[in-house]
């Protein structure tokens, strides 16, 4: 196949699995089970703690997990995975290695949901005990807008995404010889690691207004994409900050004023 079919292949490719990803949740949604995309369904499925009914829920957070991360981040990462396409184009294993790549960020977002899932959980439990949270459930949805409208202006932040809208030099500085297979899901897990460090805020706002919003989903996708791959994408970040931490502050003032 001549490189340019091929380079078009492996966009078209992609181009399908985040359409079915989110084609899927959008069916999931609308299914008798699309309430088990929302957090506080999945937290029924523990009673008893028994063996199965925590399986379940797993399974199912992690399958929906997965399909929000190929839908919301997988575009972010478009730019890195064609410049290592076009990098392996003369190798019969370029396929392979591209499946790999995706497979090192993707999983790397697993285990960032996995552990928001559990600390998501570990709040729940302590909402449970605590009677102050109980009579100010508000917290829950301010504190997650002001944290990620603060960290708008961290310099993490940029640090992380600087590293990100510079996926050929990524690419060279991490592939550093030895085995293709093991350096293609470094590659893809390194990239994941900085996509974690500059987006994380903004996807647990996804707690927040709920994991499986398709609304909310495609809004944070969009701005994550503009951010991480626009030439301006800069520009969008303290903005952003801004109206989060109005946000999450209106939601405060609107509580304490119900309270007067």
């Amino acid at each position: 196949m001549p490189r340019s079919l091929h380079r078009n292949a492996t966009t078209l490719s992609i181009g399908l699995l985040i359409a079915l990803a989110w084609f899927a949740l959008w069916a999931w949604e609308r299914s008798p089970y699309g309430r088990y995309l929302h957090h506080g369904e999945l937290a029924g499925f523990v009673e008893g703690n028994e063996l199965e009914a925590v399986l379940e829920q797993a399974a199912l957070y992690i399958g929906g997990w997965l399909l929000m991360t190929c839908a919301m981040m997988l575009p972010t990462a478009v730019p890195l995975i064609q410049a290592f396409e076009r990098m392996t184009a003369q190798r019969d294993d370029r396929r392979r290695l591209v499946a790999l790549l995706v497979a090192g960020y993707l999983g790397v977002w697993l285990v960032f949901g996995v552990a928001a899932h559990l600390f998501d959980f570990g709040l729940h439990e302590l909402f449970e005990h605590v009677a102050w949270l109980q009579a100010n459930p508000w917290v829950f949805g301010a504190a997650p807008l002001l944290l990620a409208g603060l960290f708008q202006f961290s310099e993490l932040k940029y640090r992380c995404l600087d590293r990100c809208r510079a996926p050929v030099g990524f690419i060279f500085q991490h592939w550093r010889g030895g085995r293709a297979s093991t350096q293609s899901f470094a590659i893809g897990a390194h990239h994941g690691l900085f996509c974690v460090g500059c987006c994380w805020a903004l996807m647990l706002l996804m707690f927040a207004v709920g994991t499986g919003n398709i609304g909310w989903m495609l809004a944070l996708g969009t701005i994550m994409a503009i951010e991480k791959n626009h030439a301006r994408g800069r520009l969008l970040g303290e903005p952003l900050g801004v109206a989060l931490i109005a946000w999450g502050t209106a939601i405060a003032f609107d509580h304490a004023w119900s309270w007067q």
